[in-house]
């Protein structure tokens, strides 16, 4: 299946980019929904089988509100950058008990020089965290061959975002524990670097998909830590 991306989607972010304002992007609207927003559900319609073949029990939606594709608005409540819009497409394929656990799932980001994908689960709350953590420290050897430094082979670009992981080892574990680094993370993903092509290539569908079957180990280790389905 040919990708639903085109130039001009990747020209509509840049520009986006260059105009976040709401008088530009309402000017604009049915350029986003053309070149953004429609080819967006219909890689996450696309892309649902191809999960289906790595686990049953991640969603991918093509609702236009509350599915897998993101919304383009951001939340500047917080935030001393008060731009109205978001200059990616950020779409998440989450665990069937994402609304119940911290459940690790799947993340495109699409951003004119900056794509990536990501898997596992970011920023998990304490619980699911303290369970990741756990699960490191007692099953050291699973979680290694899981561990893209120990099979790079076979996940290939995939690596461990060590983000902003603790200085000290977490209350109850061993600081001489062989997985200490590892047990000071805050979250568990794998993230890996993308150009833009590599969405718009006729097999782009199916070069993700392949891409996402590689971290397999990771995801199941992370849903077996939480004791949910995968």
């Amino acid at each position: 299946m040919a990708s639903p991306f085109t130039d001009e989607t990747f020209a509509y972010l840049e520009e986006l980019a260059l105009h976040n304002e709401r008088d530009w992007f309402n000017a604009n609207r049915e350029r986003y929904e053309s070149a953004v927003r429609e080819p967006a559900l219909e890689f996450i319609r696309a892309m649902a089988p191809e999960l289906r073949r790595i686990s049953p029990h991640f969603t991918a939606s093509d609702k236009k509100q509350g599915g897998s594709l993101m919304r383009v608005f951001r939340d500047v409540r917080f935030s001393p950058d008060k731009t109205p819009y978001k200059t990616n497409i950020g779409i998440q394929f989450r665990h069937e008990r994402a609304k119940d656990v911290h459940a690790p799932g799947f993340y495109i980001h699409i951003e004119p020089g900056r794509c990536f994908l990501g898997a596992g689960s970011w920023m998990p709350d304490k619980d699911a965290l303290a369970a990741y953590r756990t699960a490191v420290a007692q099953r050291t050897a699973d979680w290694r061959t899981a561990d893209w430094r120990k099979a790079q082979r076979r996940l290939g670009d995939w690596q461990l975002d060590r983000g902003q992981a603790l200085k000290r080892p977490p209350r109850g574990f061993d600081a001489d524990h062989p997985a200490i680094e590892d047990i000071k993370l805050k979250w568990f993903i794998l993230s890996q670097n993308t150009e833009d092509e590599d969405f718009l290539e006729d097999d782009a569908i199916e070069a993700i998909a392949a891409k996402f079957r590689q971290s397999k180990p990771f995801l199941k280790f992370l849903a077996d830590a939480l004791k949910v389905e995968f």
